[in-house]
Protein backbone atom coordinates (compact mmCIF):
# COMPACT_ATOMS: atom_id res chain seq x y z
CA UNK A 1 0.00 0.00 0.00
CA UNK A 2 1.22 3.43 -0.77
CA UNK A 3 0.70 6.53 1.32
CA UNK A 4 1.91 10.06 1.90
CA UNK A 5 3.51 10.20 5.50
CA UNK A 6 4.83 13.43 7.50
CA UNK A 7 9.08 12.80 8.31
CA UNK A 8 11.15 15.43 10.64
CA UNK A 9 13.81 16.97 8.25
CA UNK A 10 17.31 15.96 7.67
CA UNK A 11 19.44 16.24 10.56
CA UNK A 12 22.14 19.07 9.10
CA UNK A 13 25.20 17.34 6.81
CA UNK A 14 28.24 15.58 8.09
CA UNK A 15 31.43 16.01 6.80
CA UNK A 16 30.49 14.77 3.13
CA UNK A 17 26.67 14.99 2.93
CA UNK A 18 24.97 17.48 1.00
CA UNK A 19 21.17 18.41 1.33
CA UNK A 20 18.92 18.73 -1.53
CA UNK A 21 15.90 20.33 -1.85
CA UNK A 22 14.04 18.35 -4.09
CA UNK A 23 11.77 20.32 -7.19
CA UNK A 24 11.06 17.91 -9.68
CA UNK A 25 10.57 14.01 -9.82
CA UNK A 26 8.77 11.82 -12.59
CA UNK A 27 7.07 8.51 -11.93
CA UNK A 28 9.17 6.43 -14.23
CA UNK A 29 7.79 2.32 -14.55
CA UNK A 30 10.61 1.44 -12.21
CA UNK A 31 8.63 3.23 -9.40
CA UNK A 32 5.18 1.83 -10.26
CA UNK A 33 6.50 -1.92 -10.89
CA UNK A 34 7.82 -1.58 -7.24
CA UNK A 35 4.67 -0.07 -6.10
CA UNK A 36 2.74 -2.84 -8.03
CA UNK A 37 4.67 -5.24 -6.50
CA UNK A 38 6.71 -6.70 -10.02
CA UNK A 39 10.09 -5.11 -10.07
CA UNK A 40 13.11 -7.56 -11.05
CA UNK A 41 14.24 -7.08 -7.27
CA UNK A 42 12.52 -5.51 -4.87
CA UNK A 43 13.65 -3.68 -1.73
CA UNK A 44 12.53 -4.29 2.14
CA UNK A 45 9.37 -2.55 3.06
CA UNK A 46 8.82 0.25 4.23
CA UNK A 47 10.20 1.59 1.28
CA UNK A 48 10.24 5.62 -0.06
CA UNK A 49 9.99 5.72 -3.71
CA UNK A 50 11.18 8.03 -6.48
CA UNK A 51 14.00 6.66 -8.80
CA UNK A 52 15.17 9.87 -10.11
CA UNK A 53 15.27 13.71 -9.79
CA UNK A 54 16.35 17.18 -9.37
CA UNK A 55 16.79 19.46 -6.98
CA UNK A 56 18.73 22.75 -5.74
CA UNK A 57 21.64 22.35 -2.79
CA UNK A 58 20.61 23.91 0.56
CA UNK A 59 23.24 22.52 2.82
CA UNK A 60 26.87 20.85 2.29
CA UNK A 61 28.98 19.45 4.84
CA UNK A 62 32.77 20.68 5.32
CA UNK A 63 34.67 18.70 3.17
CA UNK A 64 32.27 19.08 0.29
CA UNK A 65 34.11 20.47 -2.52
CA UNK A 66 31.80 19.01 -5.73
CA UNK A 67 29.11 21.47 -5.04
CA UNK A 68 28.37 24.89 -3.51
CA UNK A 69 24.64 25.81 -2.08
CA UNK A 70 22.03 27.10 -4.55
CA UNK A 71 23.33 24.57 -7.67
CA UNK A 72 20.64 22.47 -8.87
CA UNK A 73 21.88 18.61 -9.04
CA UNK A 74 20.73 15.25 -9.71
CA UNK A 75 18.94 13.10 -6.90
CA UNK A 76 21.33 9.50 -6.68
CA UNK A 77 19.49 6.50 -9.00
CA UNK A 78 16.97 4.82 -6.35
CA UNK A 79 17.70 7.97 -4.08
CA UNK A 80 13.74 7.99 -3.13
CA UNK A 81 13.24 11.12 -4.81
CA UNK A 82 9.13 11.42 -4.18
CA UNK A 83 10.19 13.75 -0.67
CA UNK A 84 10.60 17.53 -0.46
CA UNK A 85 14.10 17.27 1.22
CA UNK A 86 17.05 14.36 1.13
CA UNK A 87 20.31 13.83 2.14
CA UNK A 88 23.20 12.34 0.03
CA UNK A 89 27.03 11.60 0.44
CA UNK A 90 27.01 10.68 -3.47
CA UNK A 91 30.11 12.43 -3.98
CA UNK A 92 29.98 11.57 -7.80
CA UNK A 93 27.33 14.01 -8.33
CA UNK A 94 28.28 17.80 -9.90
CA UNK A 95 25.96 21.16 -10.52
CA UNK A 96 23.76 20.86 -13.93
CA UNK A 97 23.33 23.54 -16.32
CA UNK A 98 20.25 25.62 -16.29
CA UNK A 99 17.39 24.19 -18.39
CA UNK A 100 13.79 23.15 -17.90
CA UNK A 101 13.72 21.38 -14.64
CA UNK A 102 11.09 18.65 -15.86
CA UNK A 103 13.52 17.56 -18.72
CA UNK A 104 15.89 17.75 -15.82
CA UNK A 105 14.37 15.69 -13.79
CA UNK A 106 14.73 13.23 -15.99
CA UNK A 107 18.49 12.94 -17.15
CA UNK A 108 19.12 10.32 -13.87
CA UNK A 109 18.29 7.35 -15.31
CA UNK A 110 17.19 6.94 -18.95
CA UNK A 111 19.48 8.63 -20.74
CA UNK A 112 21.81 6.81 -18.47
CA UNK A 113 20.39 3.42 -19.70
CA UNK A 114 20.38 4.75 -22.97
CA UNK A 115 24.37 5.56 -23.72
CA UNK A 116 25.27 2.65 -21.72
CA UNK A 117 23.48 0.53 -24.64
CA UNK A 118 25.37 2.47 -27.22
CA UNK A 119 28.68 2.43 -25.48
CA UNK A 120 29.31 -0.64 -23.41
CA UNK A 121 28.56 -3.55 -25.83
CA UNK A 122 29.63 -2.89 -28.97
CA UNK A 123 32.70 0.04 -30.43
CA UNK A 124 30.71 2.13 -32.64
CA UNK A 125 32.71 4.45 -35.02
CA UNK A 126 30.89 7.50 -36.69
CA UNK A 127 28.84 6.98 -39.85
CA UNK A 128 28.21 3.13 -37.99
CA UNK A 129 24.38 2.05 -37.89
CA UNK A 130 22.48 0.86 -35.66
CA UNK A 131 19.03 -0.31 -34.89
CA UNK A 132 16.94 0.67 -31.58
CA UNK A 133 13.06 -0.91 -31.12
CA UNK A 134 10.55 0.66 -28.88
CA UNK A 135 11.82 4.47 -30.33
CA UNK A 136 8.90 6.25 -28.81
CA UNK A 137 10.23 5.20 -25.14
CA UNK A 138 12.07 7.24 -23.27
CA UNK A 139 15.22 5.00 -23.70
CA UNK A 140 14.33 4.84 -26.73
CA UNK A 141 13.84 8.82 -27.52
CA UNK A 142 17.21 9.11 -25.60
CA UNK A 143 18.86 7.00 -27.96
CA UNK A 144 18.20 9.17 -30.78
CA UNK A 145 20.33 12.16 -29.57
CA UNK A 146 23.28 10.74 -28.08
CA UNK A 147 23.58 8.65 -31.18
CA UNK A 148 23.27 11.26 -33.52
CA UNK A 149 25.72 13.55 -31.10
CA UNK A 150 28.54 10.90 -31.59
CA UNK A 151 27.86 10.71 -35.20
CA UNK A 152 26.18 7.06 -35.47
CA UNK A 153 23.30 6.62 -37.47
CA UNK A 154 19.85 4.84 -36.09
CA UNK A 155 17.09 2.98 -37.63
CA UNK A 156 14.10 3.42 -35.15
CA UNK A 157 10.74 1.11 -35.36
CA UNK A 158 7.93 1.83 -33.47
CA UNK A 159 4.35 -0.07 -33.68
CA UNK A 160 2.17 3.03 -34.41
CA UNK A 161 2.63 5.21 -37.86
CA UNK A 162 1.54 8.27 -36.13
CA UNK A 163 4.97 8.29 -34.62
CA UNK A 164 6.86 8.71 -37.62
CA UNK A 165 7.21 11.72 -38.36
CA UNK A 166 7.48 13.14 -34.55
CA UNK A 167 10.81 10.52 -34.54
CA UNK A 168 11.73 11.86 -37.71
CA UNK A 169 12.01 15.06 -36.05
CA UNK A 170 13.81 14.16 -33.23
CA UNK A 171 16.89 13.17 -35.49
CA UNK A 172 16.03 9.82 -36.21
CA UNK A 173 17.80 8.51 -39.51
CA UNK A 174 15.21 6.03 -40.53
CA UNK A 175 12.42 5.43 -38.44
CA UNK A 176 9.74 2.20 -39.50
CA UNK A 177 6.59 0.52 -38.26
CA UNK A 178 7.86 -2.85 -37.19
CA UNK A 179 6.56 -6.00 -39.22
CA UNK A 180 6.84 -9.28 -40.72
CA UNK A 181 9.28 -8.05 -43.56
CA UNK A 182 11.23 -5.76 -41.21
CA UNK A 183 14.78 -6.78 -42.72
CA UNK A 184 13.88 -6.15 -46.56
CA UNK A 185 12.63 -2.65 -45.69
CA UNK A 186 15.88 -1.57 -43.52
CA UNK A 187 17.78 -2.61 -46.08
CA UNK A 188 15.96 -0.59 -48.96
CA UNK A 189 15.98 2.30 -47.01
CA UNK A 190 19.92 2.17 -45.58
CA UNK A 191 21.94 0.08 -47.68
CA UNK A 192 23.21 -2.35 -45.16
CA UNK A 193 21.62 -6.01 -44.33
CA UNK A 194 23.59 -6.72 -41.22
CA UNK A 195 24.04 -4.58 -38.50
CA UNK A 196 26.93 -4.38 -35.74
CA UNK A 197 24.21 -3.34 -32.33
CA UNK A 198 20.41 -4.26 -32.34
CA UNK A 199 18.82 -2.18 -29.06
CA UNK A 200 15.96 -4.87 -28.26
CA UNK A 201 13.36 -3.21 -26.26
CA UNK A 202 9.61 -4.81 -27.45
CA UNK A 203 10.68 -8.82 -27.60
CA UNK A 204 7.98 -11.11 -28.86
CA UNK A 205 8.27 -11.93 -32.36
CA UNK A 206 10.22 -8.54 -33.00
CA UNK A 207 13.39 -10.34 -31.65
CA UNK A 208 13.64 -13.06 -34.18
CA UNK A 209 12.97 -9.64 -36.97
CA UNK A 210 16.22 -8.41 -35.17
CA UNK A 211 18.23 -11.16 -35.41
CA UNK A 212 17.91 -11.85 -39.05
CA UNK A 213 19.46 -8.24 -39.62
CA UNK A 214 22.04 -8.97 -37.27
CA UNK A 215 25.73 -9.16 -39.17
CA UNK A 216 28.71 -11.77 -38.26
CA UNK A 217 29.17 -11.52 -34.40
CA UNK A 218 26.66 -8.86 -34.05
CA UNK A 219 25.26 -8.07 -30.38
CA UNK A 220 21.21 -7.82 -29.84
CA UNK A 221 20.52 -6.25 -26.10
CA UNK A 222 17.65 -6.48 -25.12
CA UNK A 223 16.79 -3.95 -22.13
CA UNK A 224 12.96 -4.57 -21.83
CA UNK A 225 9.92 -6.56 -22.90
CA UNK A 226 7.45 -4.12 -23.64
CA UNK A 227 5.27 -6.31 -26.41
CA UNK A 228 4.30 -8.55 -23.20
CA UNK A 229 4.96 -11.56 -25.30
CA UNK A 230 8.43 -14.81 -25.35
CA UNK A 231 10.64 -14.69 -28.26
CA UNK A 232 10.62 -17.70 -30.54
CA UNK A 233 14.33 -17.40 -31.16
CA UNK A 234 16.35 -19.66 -34.12
CA UNK A 235 19.07 -20.57 -32.60
CA UNK A 236 21.02 -22.19 -36.14
CA UNK A 237 21.83 -18.59 -37.36
CA UNK A 238 23.43 -18.01 -34.13
CA UNK A 239 25.34 -20.47 -33.64
CA UNK A 240 26.92 -20.55 -37.63
CA UNK A 241 27.11 -15.76 -37.30
CA UNK A 242 28.79 -16.22 -33.62
CA UNK A 243 26.02 -13.72 -32.65
CA UNK A 244 25.42 -13.25 -29.04
CA UNK A 245 22.34 -12.05 -27.16
CA UNK A 246 22.55 -9.90 -23.75
CA UNK A 247 20.19 -8.79 -21.09
CA UNK A 248 20.94 -5.27 -19.78
CA UNK A 249 19.33 -3.99 -16.34
CA UNK A 250 20.96 -0.67 -15.04
CA UNK A 251 20.39 -1.93 -11.63
CA UNK A 252 22.96 -4.72 -12.05
CA UNK A 253 25.37 -2.39 -13.43
CA UNK A 254 25.17 -0.07 -10.66
CA UNK A 255 26.41 -2.70 -8.18
CA UNK A 256 29.70 -3.09 -10.65
CA UNK A 257 32.63 -1.88 -8.89
CA UNK A 258 33.79 0.96 -10.25
CA UNK A 259 30.75 1.76 -12.39
CA UNK A 260 29.11 3.89 -10.23
CA UNK A 261 32.42 6.33 -10.38
CA UNK A 262 31.65 6.69 -14.20
CA UNK A 263 28.39 8.35 -13.75
CA UNK A 264 30.01 11.92 -13.56
CA UNK A 265 31.85 11.30 -17.02
CA UNK A 266 28.53 9.72 -18.45
CA UNK A 267 25.92 12.92 -17.28
CA UNK A 268 28.77 15.68 -18.17
CA UNK A 269 28.05 14.26 -22.19
CA UNK A 270 24.43 13.49 -21.27
CA UNK A 271 23.26 16.84 -19.50
CA UNK A 272 23.98 19.44 -22.47
CA UNK A 273 22.06 17.15 -24.94
CA UNK A 274 18.97 18.12 -21.81
CA UNK A 275 19.35 21.24 -21.23
CA UNK A 276 19.65 21.66 -25.18
CA UNK A 277 16.50 20.01 -25.63
CA UNK A 278 17.97 17.89 -27.56
CA UNK A 279 16.84 15.14 -25.14
CA UNK A 280 12.91 15.92 -24.15
CA UNK A 281 10.22 13.71 -23.43
CA UNK A 282 6.58 14.72 -23.13
CA UNK A 283 5.15 15.63 -20.29
CA UNK A 284 1.41 15.04 -19.21
CA UNK A 285 1.17 16.10 -15.87
CA UNK A 286 2.92 17.83 -12.68
CA UNK A 287 1.65 17.06 -9.19
CA UNK A 288 2.10 17.65 -5.86
CA UNK A 289 3.15 14.88 -3.65
CA UNK A 290 0.02 14.86 -1.74
CA UNK A 291 -1.86 14.46 -5.28
CA UNK A 292 -0.21 10.93 -5.72
CA UNK A 293 -3.34 9.19 -6.89
CA UNK A 294 -3.80 10.93 -9.41
CA UNK A 295 -0.63 11.28 -10.49
CA UNK A 296 -0.25 7.53 -10.74
CA UNK A 297 -3.40 6.60 -12.09
CA UNK A 298 -2.41 9.86 -15.29
CA UNK A 299 0.59 7.84 -15.17
CA UNK A 300 -0.51 4.43 -15.66
CA UNK A 301 -2.06 5.25 -19.12
CA UNK A 302 1.44 5.85 -20.27
CA UNK A 303 0.85 8.55 -22.55
CA UNK A 304 3.78 11.29 -21.44
CA UNK A 305 5.86 11.85 -18.23
CA UNK A 306 3.99 12.38 -14.71
CA UNK A 307 6.09 15.08 -12.51
CA UNK A 308 6.16 15.45 -9.11
CA UNK A 309 7.05 18.86 -7.77
CA UNK A 310 7.44 18.88 -3.90
CA UNK A 311 8.00 22.25 -3.28
CA UNK A 312 6.78 24.47 -5.66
Amino acid sequence: MLKLVELPDPSPPGANEIIIDVEASPIEPTDQYIIAGIYGELPPLPHFVGCTGVGRVTAIGGNVKHLKVGERTLVPINGKAWVTRLKTDASWLRPLPEGDVNQLSMLGMNPVTALLLLTDFVTLKPGDWLISTAANSAVGRAIIPIAKARGYRTVNLVRRPELVDELKALGGDVVLVDGPDLSERIETMTGVSKFPLVLDGVGGATTQRLLDCLGLYGKLVVWSAMGGEPSPINNVPIIFNGQSLHGFWIMNWLKVPGNVERLEGMYAELAPLVASGAIALPVVGEFGLDQYVDALALASKFRGKVIFRPNR
